[in-house]
């Protein structure tokens, strides 16, 4: 049944966001460079360049390991670079509510500054706007970001093959943990839990320069790396299957999935990256990652299978074989 109103579970990365995508923007925007990538591939004097654009309403806007000027460069640095793309400029706007405080406006975009020189991209362009009180909530940023694609990358959803693996470049669940906390609605100390927030223009290079034999990059971002295995699997018409013991999972961010029934797999990651290539690759893969700064946990965590279509198949601790559930409506809203 089609709904007729907007609702939280449409922004939250799962099978609503397709839905909401294919039924009104897909509909009314497809072209030939329409992508359901992380960044759209174009070509321009002869180069292929990666195009993306990301909002940020995140909730508080500021958290342990970063705040939404971080997070907006982050965000769409991350995108381009899953297309094996060097960011090289952003544009950004901002929506600030009035009344929003001048210390804490200087305190973002000196992160911002501070995340794009680590990125090595530059912020030429921007836009504000200041909303009356009520209109908004504090501050809103969008950022947008070209980016020029190596010439031995090739990356998309739709390459996955029966034999790659399946690579993360860290613990999962951290950002979306540590937010679901800063808003304090459970009561619980975790002092462990900090977001992963991070620009992985670097990680994605470093793993270019041991192999260009890798078919699908994705960050795992709104609906984590859940969300995305499903997306994978549904592109690229594979299978998959999981190995939960392989899962990397920081003790905190276990203790209070366990504690409020949360499925780490469906938080949502800020500096973490899904990574198909073929398994005679991947320890090499790893072994990189596991060099860079922020993926020093980097595991293989499944692979690709040709049955099973479009279904994430998850062995579990104690042996058993069980479907990854379907990600479906709003686990935590204005996460990014």
């Amino acid at each position: 049944m089609k709904q007729d109103t907007v609702t939280l579970a449409h922004g939250a990365g799962g099978a609503q966001t397709s839905e909401l995508i294919d039924r009104v923007f897909k509909a009314h925007f497809a072209n030939p460079d329409f992508t359901g990538d992380d960044a759209a591939v174009l070509s321009l004097s002869g180069k292929k360049m990666a195009f993306s654009t990301d909002g940020f309403i995140v909730s508080p806007f500021e958290f342990p390991g970063g705040n939404i000027g971080k997070l907006s460069i982050c965000g769409t640095v991350n995108d381009l670079a899953c297309m094996g793309a060097k960011p090289k400029y952003l544009s950004c706007a901002f929506v600030i509510e009035e009344g929003f405080p001048m210390d804490k406006l200087e305190e973002i975009a000196a992160a911002m500054e501070k995340t794009a020189a680590e990125a090595g991209v530059r912020i030429v362009a921007g836009d504000t706007k200041v909303a009356g009180k009520g209109q908004v909530d504090k501050i809103f940023i969008t950022t947008s970001g070209v980016g020029e694609i190596m010439e031995n990358a090739n990356t998309s959803g739709t390459y996955a093959k029966p034999g790659d693996a399946i690579i993360v470049t860290g613990d999962v669940g951290r950002h979306g943990c540590t937010i679901l906390l800063a808003r304090d609605e459970f009561g619980i100390e975790a002092p462990d839990v900090d977001s992963d927030c991070a620009p992985l223009w670097g990680t994605v290079e470093e793993m270019f320069k041991t192999t260009s034999d890798i078919h699908v990059i994705r960050d795992a971002t709104r609906g984590g790396v859940g969300t995305v295995l499903y997306e994978i699997a549904e592109q690229s018409k594979v299978g998959i299957k999981l190995d939960s013991k392989s899962v990397p999972v920081a003790d905190g961010v276990k203790g209070v999935c366990g504690m409020l029934g949360l499925e780490p797999l469906y938080l949502a990651c800020e500096g973490r990256l899904v990574v198909f290539a073929p398994a005679e690759v991947a320890p090499a893969l790893v072994e990189t990652l596991r060099k860079c700064p922020y993926s020093k946990n980097a595991a293989i965590i499944g692979e690709v299978i040709a049955d099973q279509v479009g279904k994430v198949v998850m062995t579990t601790e104690i042996g058993a074989q069980t479907l990854l559930p379907r990600p479906g409506g709003e686990l935590l809203p204005r996460i990014c």
